[in-house]
């Protein structure tokens, strides 16, 4: 890494997509973002977008064949702004990668050894991890010579106590297929409960936060004193709260069932819980504001969805209530977490005695800065915090190659 190397290329490889921003950590500005979508289809798309210079919107249509041409796509975009891949002064490129298991607890240069502990994972991340490892190949085809930076959504988690992270199953079945509670959002947790203690005033080591991620993925996560001690979601990202198209916690035999009654197979069991179940399959929407609008308008089943999803959000702050002891702040993130007021507002009613209130008019305001919206009497601090899980992702890659 060359003395004046600050820039870091943050890079999300999905399925059939990449979304990835380049900032520049001697001051955190973002110098570009983008997204390329359905790769390896006839109506690929790319939008770029500069923002060291007029910050317009680039867009490309027409096929991109797979990854490798994503990036090289990518590269040429930046490479028009000034910003190309073989710049000096790009220090890294850090990869988000969902499952790191229990052996990645930190940001970590990927080698060969690392990239094949990561292929290793597929079977408990069979969704995301391959995405993820089709990105860092291609990169680092792209940039042998520069560091490549695994940062785990699962490594956050990592702390949570051995009571907290096993199932009550069979001790030596468990450890033989590494059946247990990880935890994902970890970066997004990370940057909220540390924005929390600082919207307090405090440092991270003396508070504990309730940090409630929601978007269409949803989890909550109990930190104590910095330290994740407990998550909602476990062995994958379907445990927990109810999702957009996830189920969240159900009764394991339920999928007995569906297999010895319905006849239903496992992919058609697992297609049911994570893509047709959550909001979609209570009410045929996954979009808050849809399903807010339709109960303005007296639909009956919109109402119970969130009657349920909020009831379940109830359940967890409560749950980390007790496993906390002691709370100083709940922190609303992500999509629907930072724009849906009456998610944040039904979440919290009725959990006075608790030290929890909201207050309707600092709710109801819009801002894209971290916000307290609890009244000056409550015990426990409500908070709305933006996430910036591309912010934290490139802070621990520079931190790494940069010590």
């Amino acid at each position: 890494m060359t003395a004046n190397a600050s820039r870091v290329l943050v890079l999300n490889s999905g399925s059939s997509s990449v979304k990835y921003q380049l900032l520049d950590m001697a001051d955190g500005s973002r110098l570009a973002v983008g997204l390329v979508e359905r790769i390896g289809e006839a109506t690929s798309r790319l939008a770029h977008t500069p923002l060291s210079g007029d910050g317009v919107t680039r867009e490309q249509e027409g096929p991109i064949a797979d990854h490798e041409a994503a990036l090289k796509a990518v590269a040429a975009e930046l490479q028009a702004d000034g910003l190309g891949l073989d710049s000096p002064q790009l220090a890294a490129i850090g990869h988000r990668v969902v499952h790191g298991g229990l052996k990645f607890s930190a940001p970590t240069v990927i080698d060969d050894a690392v990239l094949q502990e990561i292929e290793r994972l597929v079977p408990v991340a069979p969704l995301h991890n391959p995405a993820n490892i089709t990105g860092i190949r291609t990169a680092r085809a792209l940039r042998p010579d520069l560091p490549q930076v695994a940062v785990f959504d699962t490594a956050f988690h990592t702390t949570m106590p051995e009571h907290a992270a096993r199932y009550a199953i069979d001790v030596a079945t468990a450890d033989a297929h590494r059946i247990r509670r990880y935890g994902f959002h970890g970066t997004s947790h990370a940057y909220v409960s540390r924005r929390a203690a600082a919207l307090l005033g405090k440092d991270p080591s003396e508070v504990n936060v309730i940090v409630l991620h929601l978007g269409n993925g949803a989890s909550a996560s109990a930190v104590a004193g910095g330290r994740c001690v407990d998550t909602s979601m476990g062995l994958t990202p379907l445990e927990g709260l109810v999702m957009g198209t996830r189920s969240g916690d159900i009764d394991p035999a339920v999928v007995f069932h569906l297999k010895r009654v319905a006849g239903m197979d496992t992919d058609a069991i697992d297609e049911l819980l994570n893509k047709k179940s959550g909001l979609v399959g209570l009410c045929g929407d996954n979009d808050m504001r849809e399903i807010r609008r339709r109960i303005d308008e007296g639909d009956e089943r919109a109402a119970l969805a969130f009657d349920i999803y909020i009831h379940r959000l109830k359940k967890y702050i409560g749950a980390y209530t007790a496993v906390l002891g002691r709370v100083d702040a709940v922190a609303f993130t992500a999509g629907v977490g930072e724009n849906a007021a009456p998610v944040r507002a039904a979440a919290i009613a009725g959990l006075e005695e608790m030290g929890m209130a909201v207050d309707a008019d600092l709710n109801a305001v819009r801002a894209d800065e971290p916000r307290l919206i609890s009244p000056e009497y409550a015990r426990v601090a409500v908070a709305v915090i933006p996430t910036d899980e591309e912010l934290e992702i490139a802070q621990q890659t520079y931190a790494l190659v940069s010590a």
